[in-house]
């Protein structure tokens, strides 16, 4: 499995073990490489993965090599983030989003 700093990089074959049973909250990242948005939230997300290293998993998923899990979950526009605890989705955002509106969505996983 390749690890990039500190998130993980998900596949159709570990996603299961690595978000759907993880036992702290994951976030699953949706991207593709030909998307300019993805790739310019691609920074948030790695400081995200680091800051809250330890209390939330931080994972990104290429709709494009994995399309069996993208397709379960209905992803159908890019970037979509998709907030797991307990293996349900518990929170989403869909499109571009400021660092700090998905530090305030895990933030309240802290506090649940």
């Amino acid at each position: 499995m390749a690890e990039h700093n500190s998130y993980i990089t998900l596949t159709d074959a570990n996603f299961q073990k690595e978000v759907i049973e993880s036992n702290v909250p994951v976030l699953v990242d949706f991207w593709a490489a030909w998307c300019g948005p993805c790739i310019a939230m691609g920074p948030a997300i790695e400081q995200l993965a680091e800051e809250f290293q330890g209390k939330v998993k931080v994972g990104k998923l290429s709709v494009d090599d994995n399309p069996a899990v993208a397709q379960q979950f209905g992803i159908r526009s890019i970037p979509t983030i998709l907030i797991f605890e307990g293996g349900q989705i518990v929170d989403q955002q869909i499109g571009l989003a400021p660092k700090s509106q998905l530090a305030k969505k895990l933030n309240s996983l802290q506090a649940a």
